[in-house]
């Protein structure tokens, strides 16, 4: 994970040789060599995703520089990344606002007992009235079709039981550490709320789309409100693409890993065009693909 980018650049090296300082133990070890246990763990994959994600968006930059830069968005921890891209806060800033966030959301999943599924092929009325039923909340709004349950793992565990008799295609339980993105996760909420009073943030210098709302934030203070109440709310990432798909972006890029934001893409909007950077390999790709454009 992002070894390929720490290879080819000098800029991303310096990136992992901060974070090191910055965290307190070697990232890059983590993200290049495993394992996968100690990677996985909240508090050590937020900062991971983090960096390389703001990796490839300053490599994406750097290989267009006279690209215009329209809107970001983030989904979940990505939205910390695209607030860095925007220039809310600077690279370094982030990484500790994200450690912050990882180690907070930790604590909240060792003290619960909660747990996530999937729930694919029920309409947004149907999941609320699933989540009011067994007393559990909508973590992920992500595409049509595709929707996450997130609450106390009995509570969840007999939503999935339920749901196979209420018209979903199907329900599938997530192997997560935690009920993130529920009322579970309130004390990191709150403890978040507190560290952020002190950190500095900017205004960004393009458009923002907030998890929250699917909408745009525009002042320091709308930011930090946002983040903190994204802790325990739905992710309306949908919302959110659709929002900027409507503002007439003609590319869109993904900067991380997986893949996974590319192929929500093409439920949400199809004829959008979008292409994942994870690699280098990816990025020059995707650079050489828009220049021949």
């Amino acid at each position: 994970m992002g070894k390929s980018f720490y290879e080819a650049s000098p800029i991303v090296r310096g990136m992992y040789d901060l974070a090191h300082s910055v965290l307190g133990y070697d990232l890059k070890k983590v993200c290049f060599e495993g394992p996968a246990e100690e990677l996985t763990q909240t508090k050590v994959c937020q900062p991971a995703l983090y960096v390389h994600g703001f990796a490839a968006w300053t490599l994406l930059k750097d290989a267009m520089p006279v690209a215009e830069v329209a809107a970001v968005a983030g989904l979940s921890l990505g939205e910390l990344t695209a607030l860095a891209a925007a220039d809310v806060f600077d690279f370094a800033t982030g990484l500790r606002v994200v450690a912050m966030r990882g180690r907070l959301m930790q604590e909240a999943c060792e003290s619960t007992n909660g747990t996530m599924a999937s729930v694919i092929g029920g309409s947004r009325a149907q999941v609320t009235e699933l989540c009011a039923a067994y007393d559990i909340d909508m973590a992920n709004l992500n595409c049509p079709g595709q929707i996450v349950i997130s609450g106390e793992k009995s509570k969840v565990q007999a939503a999935v039981a339920a749901g196979a008799g209420m018209g979903f295609k199907k329900i599938i339980p997530l192997n997560v550490a935690g009920a993130y993105h529920s009322r579970l996760m309130q004390g990191a909420a709150d403890k978040f709320a507190k560290f952020l009073q002190d950190v500095n943030f900017k205004a960004p210098k393009f458009a923002v789309f907030t998890n929250t709302t699917g909408q745009q934030v525009k002042t320091p203070e709308e930011i930090k409100a946002a983040l903190v109440k994204q802790v325990t709310h739905s992710v309306l990432w949908e919302d959110c693409f659709r929002n900027a798909a409507a503002l007439g972006v003609e590319q869109f890029y993904e900067c991380g890993v997986g893949g996974v934001l590319t192929g929500l893409a093409k439920r949400i909007e199809p004829n959008a065009k979008v292409s994942a950077i994870a690699t280098i390999q990816e990025l020059q790709a995707a650079t050489s693909a828009a220049v021949g454009a």
